[in-house]
């Protein structure tokens, strides 16, 4: 019987979907990060990180005897685009997601992720309500803004004690908890702002609010916010000679908010966890990356950690089952790059190691005596 075209076609193409279904054997997991826009520098380290990561799971086997496959997939910093790739993660089949950036995202992703049965891990969603939604599969390997804010306030009644304070954030969902868990922790110690305000993201000139807080005499700017704001804001403080003293959080652990600020960065402060690179644990993977001429700043070793979590909860669960894989994570310590990791009921760190940096010279480092 001669075959038609079209059959010819259609059975050739079963034919090859049949040889290649071995592939479909690999685990597919993803990255869920700003690949793009404003905060492409976070979504880069998290990159680095996530596949150096599995790189070294599948040189070692991978994961219950399958390798891993990683989805690459770009949320932009934007709520609506994470909804969709938290989506299209799903119907690839991911096990597990490693993301997202910006609280602002992951908190609605999370929702996505919850409901299809994927393991979510942020390396640096910061704000509360990610994990105090009440899900199963929702974890972080950063810790929390309140937390953070903590720090930050207990280093500013120890430091700045009668100082005038401006609490400025940037209005994202980040950038806001961020500012008002600080405020939070300064009015508890009985400590009360001068001034608490905001700017937008993406604005570019900052001198109304200069004018506005060299007005009320400020001494101590707090900021709540993302690099590109807070290095905007210091400099053209510094060109309008207002010379308080800044502080800000993790969002602006970054060599770009050096590179926008310039030499009036020097002395900013900035809250973060401890320094990561320098501890034995990630000694090899740092010199590799900076064999690779790349510097693993910030979220890359939060993100490399993510990905260890999870391979070693399944491992131990002997399932990629999300369910499975999350009551694992919360029943035992993991080893990573960033130490010794173990979870509460909400996905939120055990214990977290908030420190104090300084900038100067281009580069920022832990303040010794702690």
């Amino acid at each position: 019987m001669k075959l038609s075209k079209s059959l010819r076609a259609a059975l050739a193409a079963a034919t090859m979907l049949a040889s290649a279904a071995p592939a479909f054997a690999d685990t597919r997991v993803g990255l869920v990060a700003p690949l793009t826009g404003p905060n492409a520098v976070f979504g880069e380290q998290m990159r680095r990180g996530a596949e150096m990561a599995i790189a070294d799971i599948n040189a070692k086997g991978g994961v219950l005897g399958e390798k891993l496959t990683l989805s690459k997939l770009d949320d932009a910093s934007n709520p609506s685009q994470g909804v969709a790739v938290a989506n299209k993660l799903a119907t690839e089949g991911g096990v597990a997601a490693f993301g997202n950036f910006n609280s602002a995202v992951s908190i609605p992703s999370s929702k996505i992720f919850e409901d299809e049965g994927i393991v979510m891990i942020s390396p640096a969603s910061t704000n509360p309500q990610l994990t105090e939604q009440g899900f199963e599969l929702v974890f972080r390997t950063c810790g929390r803004d309140d937390q953070q804010g903590d720090v930050a306030a207990a280093w500013l009644l120890k430091h700045n004690k009668g100082d005038k304070i401006a609490v400025i954030h940037d209005q994202t969902t980040y950038g806001k908890g961020l500012a008002d868990a600080t405020k939070s922790a300064l009015n508890k110690a009985g400590v009360k702002e001068t001034m608490y305000d905001a700017v937008n993201v993406g604005d570019r000139d900052m001198s109304a609010m200069v004018t506005k807080m060299k007005d009320a005499g400020i001494q101590v700017v707090y900021f709540g916010g993302l690099h590109t704001e807070a290095g905007l804001l210091v400099r053209q403080m510094g060109e309008a000679g207002l010379k308080s003293v800044f502080m800000s959080g993790d969002g602006t652990v970054n060599q770009e908010f050096w590179n926008i600020a310039g030499k009036f960065a020097e002395g900013a402060l900035v809250t973060f966890g401890n320094e990561y690179r320098d501890k034995p644990e990630a000694a090899d993977v740092v010199k590799r990356f900076r064999d690779a001429k790349f510097e693993p700043e910030a979220y890359t070793l939060y993100t490399y950690a993510a990905v260890q979590l999870w391979a070693q909860a399944a491992e131990k669960a002997k399932s990629v089952d999300a369910l499975k894989v999350a009551k694992t994570m919360r029943d035992g310590d993991y080893s990573t790059v960033i130490g010794k990791l173990a979870f509460d009921a909400k996905g939120d760190r055990k214990t977290t190691d908030y420190v104090v940096y300084k900038w100067a010279e281009g580069k920022y480092t832990v303040v010794p005596g702690q």
